[in-house]
């Protein structure tokens, strides 16, 4: 533990929180442990700041050290006053170490370690890591929306671990959706909650947990309104539309797929919720409506540009992809425009890993191959390397030159295509 201030030799400091439970879990040691968290008891915000502690954040009494820059929060309880996250009264004055611990989400997230290296734990938070329980500390666990999107994305996190919730703590998740807590969360943590749990090896966990509580319908409506939704059966083995893009962010995960690519995952099949009743299980026209379901929900997510367009893109374009040998090349240079490929390639490749993930999101089609997706990301690579400049004559209107250029893009597909088709045909025995 690094040394403090002498100013505050008469406060106790303690290591708290993931960095003991990653320890204790065998996911860190303190050699490869990179982050610190320090609870301070017996101090005053002024003391704080007379010993060179610099001051962060507006809602907690949270410092940083002034030589290792690592957080120091001082030791408090919050008193619930209002609804959603910032709905607390904080107090720091004569807080407890226990009564500190006490207000934290989980008991393995509520163990503090002295700077003799001793374990505090009133919570029994070793117990539940050596049954592999994630269990509420307290009934004040009800009093924060975010700790249920918290949960569930431990769920996700420790899946591989054999991870559980408990049952006690599921009842109070389902109390605190009934109760319209959940309605009170603002898009920035839900988004930041989503963002780490698509970053797990099974982000899949994270919905299905928020789904059984309750809360998957009241935060992100468009995916869980995707149970229950047929699919084609010699298609989609799986039936369920729900089940396939859980399966989806399964295999993104498992082939270590970017968040990014996987948030365009999760918004892939949208629009087959939408689909007309009559219409079941097919689902004629479902990338339109997806691509506007995606850019609703990425807009009252506040997601990131980057995240909404490529969410966008792949709802709209993902069959594009399925069929590409069928296309026509005026459809295939329009698909390629539309990700910029003739810039830069990058969006597309983010694209064709979402497309891989549809394609063995499926029961029984976990471990195929998939040479489309090569067909298309070969004939992308290409056409970004294909100059235009000798096309553009400043003689001629912006117009015409638009056009001429345009005319050779068409007249390199169609050649590559051909080229390709040729060398199949070559290759066939």
């Amino acid at each position: 533990m690094p040394h403090a201030s002498p100013d505050l030799d008469h406060a106790q400091i303690y290591l708290v929180g993931g960095a003991i439970r990653d320890r204790l879990l065998g996911l860190t040691t303190d050699s490869t442990l990179t982050e610190h968290d320090y609870v301070v008891v017996n101090a005053t915000p002024a003391q704080m700041l007379a010993a060179g502690f610099q001051p962060v954040g507006k809602d907690f009494p949270v410092f940083l050290h002034p030589e290792s820059h690592e957080e120091y929060a001082l030791a408090r309880t919050e008193r619930k006053q209002g609804q959603g996250y910032h709905g607390f009264a904080v107090n720091t004055e004569n807080v407890t170490l226990t009564e500190d611990l006490q207000r934290r989400d989980l008991t393995i997230n509520a163990i503090a370690e002295d700077s003799h290296g001793q374990l505090i734990d009133p919570f029994n938070g070793q117990r539940d890591i050596e049954q592999k329980i994630l269990r509420h500390v307290s009934d004040a666990f009800t009093e924060d929306p975010v700790r249920i999107l918290r949960i569930a994305r431990f769920a996700a996190r420790f899946h591989e671990l054999g991870f559980t919730v408990a049952d006690e703590t599921m009842a109070l998740m389902k109390s605190m959706v009934n109760a319209g807590e959940v309605h009170h969360l603002v898009p920035e943590r839900i988004t930041k909650e989503l963002f780490k749990a698509l970053s797990t090896d099974h982000p899949d966990v994270f919905f299905m947990v928020l789904r059984e509580c309750g809360a998957l319908a009241a935060i992100f409506p468009e995916v869980d309104a995707l149970f229950g939704v047929p699919q084609r059966a010699e298609y989609h083995p799986e039936i369920d539309t729900g089940k396939h893009v859980m399966l989806c962010l399964a295999d993104a995960a498992q082939r270590g797929t970017s968040v990014l690519a996987r948030y365009a995952v999760l918004c892939h099949d949208l629009g087959k919720a939408t689909t007309p009743p009559h219409l079941l299980p097919r689902h004629h026209g479902h990338e339109d409506r997806g691509a506007d379901i995606a850019k609703s929900m990425s807009n009252r997510l506040k997601v990131p540009k980057k995240f909404r367009d490529l969410a966008v893109k792949t709802a709209k374009y993902h069959t594009h992809i399925h069929r590409f040998n069928e296309l026509t090349p005026k459809t295939i240079l329009s698909l390629l425009k539309a990700f910029g490929v003739q810039h830069d390639t990058r969006q597309f490749a983010e694209f064709i890993q979402a497309c891989i993930a549809d394609v063995r999101g499926r029961s029984g089609y976990e471990d195929s191959d998939y040479p489309k997706q090569k067909a298309a990301l070969k004939l992308a690579y290409q056409f970004q390397q294909f100059d235009t400049t000798a096309h553009v004559d400043p003689t001629l209107s912006g117009a015409v030159i638009g056009q001429r250029i345009h005319q050779a893009q068409l007249n390199f597909i169609k050649h590559a295509l051909s080229s390709t088709q040729n060398q199949t045909n070559t290759s066939k025995p």
